[in-house]
């Protein structure tokens, strides 16, 4: 938090007038009390109300309360004292000529206590009328916009947030300052990127690279400039499903943030004060980075990647975590556990799956913003999870309960898919599947953008059809999802529909085909690796080798099947022993704060042998 000794004032150590030594000595004491080691709080509030009773002059009043304030609000929870405090100070100060630390440090201060204490309709006029009186004071103006359009943003109300950084974009380049103009307008494209306004997005992403590229300024400034614009740009390929498009912007980012941490931060501050932000801290950069990787790499079917890159981010998270309790670190460290538990819920790792969902849980247990921003995610894991365990009602309720939750349209299109194929393996809810698969219709009308989400649509359609046994449908179908999973190397969609035409075209007794399909789907799912899609494929290699007498072969691929099956077996058995497993049954309000342990599985296994 911010030094006592403030701008404009001699510090505790310099000479000073008799009439304000007695303010010095106090103010010294308080900040010797304030960085002990632990903060000494109580002395130091104490120092500083000392100065109070002596009627000082209202500069050093309005100082002193802004002071009170923020010691209060980052050391104490005593809220009521603290807001006292900071609305005096922006009381006092708006009187008081040429005294704009203090007075837009109050009011910052002041706003983000009212919307700690959910009294957002107090933090916006005050934000309004800081901004209207700041903008010969280029730094703050700029950040009491940002703080006004995050406000907007935790609100969802988007459209006033892009509003408000694009006037703060023209109004960093009408003082001069390309840097900061370039972070409002990263930030409005981020904005346009959540709202899906990829119209907007195209053009101004792309005067954002030419801004990036010829603003010459301090390099780490221009590097970070340059991590925000390509993770952007990744995130959207992301978004899109282009899992082999973005590649080489994702090797642009991972030889970005090499060249970043090889750089020193420079001391010199920037001559323009409008310049004075950075986006994120290197180590901020680097887990980001990280997490991008894990997207693509789940997205891509790369799991045991996933899963290194995970490792190497939470590690980073957890030493970070030590010394900064930002909380973009916890929204870092959910991203991030529900990738890497969907990685383990394809692998066969069900139980480490469901203690990491317990994870998320707890996480979301602490920050109610959090839980507000993942609880559809939440909701979305364990109804996968219900999948993988065969209990169908439980899955259904939870993705019936995701969907209530988002508004979110790919991730509402990816619980719809799920959905769909609950009802499949149920086989006896047509009229429900009929309505859910017209809303997923990937020949017409798709409602999402995400080439990656098609093309499962056309998987599931696929699949009902196959269950419906019609087969040529179905071949139709599952060729689609091939021709567009081949072209964005989703390599996951292409072996689940290279093993169900192996399984159409063994069911039509045609061997050959279906072994040019099994064998290519067997080789594809081991290097997943694809726990379910390997049990699948040796069960069909099984059976072909045995239909076509090749005795030998059929063993090979009978034991290895009798392998997966023990595998996935023991998984089930330990996941659905544990505590957590009654996660399966919350679908309504905060998530349980704790587990009462189960006598064993209560499921059935007979869909995994």
């Amino acid at each position: 938090s911010r030094d006592l000794c403030a701008p404009g004032l001699p510090s505790p150590g310099r000479q000073a007038s008799g009439g304000e030594s007695w303010y010095l000595a106090l103010l010294g004491l308080a900040e010797h009390f304030r960085t002990s080691s632990p903060p000494k709080v109580r002395l130091c509030v104490h120092c500083l109300q000392a100065v109070l009773p002596r009627k000082p002059p209202a500069r050093m009043e309005a100082r002193t309360h802004l002071q009170l304030g923020s010691v209060l609000y980052h050391h104490t929870r005593n809220g009521d004292q603290a807001r006292g405090h900071l609305e005096k100070a922006w009381l006092i100060s708006q009187q008081i000529p040429q005294f704009e630390d203090v007075k837009f440090e109050a009011a910052s201060l002041l706003s983000e206590l009212y919307c700690q204490e959910n009294s957002v309709d107090a933090a916006k006029p005050l934000l309004r009328k800081a901004i209207q009186i700041s903008q010969q004071t280029p730094y703050w103006h700029c950040r009491l916009l940002f703080q006004l359009a995050q406000l907007h943003t935790l609100e969802k109300d988007l459209v006033s947030a892009c509003d408000l950084l694009g006037v703060g974009a023209e109004y960093a380049r009408v003082v001069g300052s390309e840097y900061t103009r370039a972070l409002f307008l990263l930030s409005k494209g981020m904005l346009l990127l959540m709202e899906r306004k990829l119209q907007e997005v195209h053009p101004l992403l792309t005067l954002c690279g030419q801004i990036v590229e010829n603003w010459q300024g301090n390099p780490i400034q221009k590097e970070s400039l340059r991590v925000f614009f390509l993770v952007l740009q990744v995130t959207h390929y992301l978004d899109a499903g282009q899992v082999k498009s973005v590649k080489p912007c994702l090797k642009q980012l991972q030889q970005c943030i090499q060249t970043i941490s090889t750089l020193h931060d420079d001391e010199i501050l920037p001559s323009n004060p409008a310049d004075l932000f950075h986006w994120l801290p290197k180590e901020h950069m680097c887990v980001l980075v990280y997490l991008v990787t894990v997207m693509h790499s789940m997205q891509a079917g790369y799991l045991e990647k996933a899963q290194k890159y995970t490792d190497k981010a939470l590690m980073q998270l957890e030493k970070l975590k030590m010394l900064d309790c930002s909380p973009i670190l916890s929204s870092f460290q959910v991203i991030l556990l529900e990738h890497i538990i969907m990685c383990r819920l394809v692998t066969g790792h069900k139980a480490t799956a469901l203690q990491e969902i317990s994870q998320v849980c707890q996480l979301c247990q602490q920050s109610p913003r959090l839980f507000s921003n993942h609880a559809a995610q939440l909701h979305t894991l364990l109804g996968l999870y219900c999948i993988s365990v065969n209990c169908m009602d439980n899955a259904e309720a939870q993705f019936t309960t995701a969907l209530r939750l988002t508004t979110h349209q790919e991730l509402w299109a990816f619980i719809v898919t799920n959905l769909a194929s609950v009802y499949i393996r149920e086989g006896n809810r047509h009229q429900e599947l009929y309505s859910l698969l017209e809303r997923i219709n990937p020949d017409h009308n798709f409602p999402v953008s995400s080439h990656c989400l098609r093309a499962a649509a056309f998987y599931i359609r696929g699949l009902f059809s196959f269950f419906q046994g019609r087969y040529n449908e179905a071949k139709r179908f599952l060729r689609e999802t091939l021709k567009m999973s081949n072209a964005e190397d989703l390599n996951r969609l292409t072996a689940c529909s290279l093993v169900l035409l192996g399984h159409i075209f063994y069911v039509l007794g045609n061997h050959r085909e279906s072994n040019n399909m099994v064998v290519p789907a067997m080789q594809l799912a081991s290097k997943i690796p694809d726990m379910s899609v390997q049990l699948w494929s040796s069960a069909l290699l099984r059976d072909l080798n045995k239909a076509c007498g090749n005795a030998m072969d059929a063993h090979e691929a009978a034991q290895m099947h009798q392998n997966f099956s023990q595998q996935l077996l023991q998984d089930h058995i330990e996941a659905c022993s544990l505590p957590e497993h009654n996660l399966i049954t919350w679908t309504d309000g905060p998530p349980p704060v704790q587990f009462q342990a189960q006598n064993g599985p209560t499921t059935s296994l007979a869909s995994l042998l």
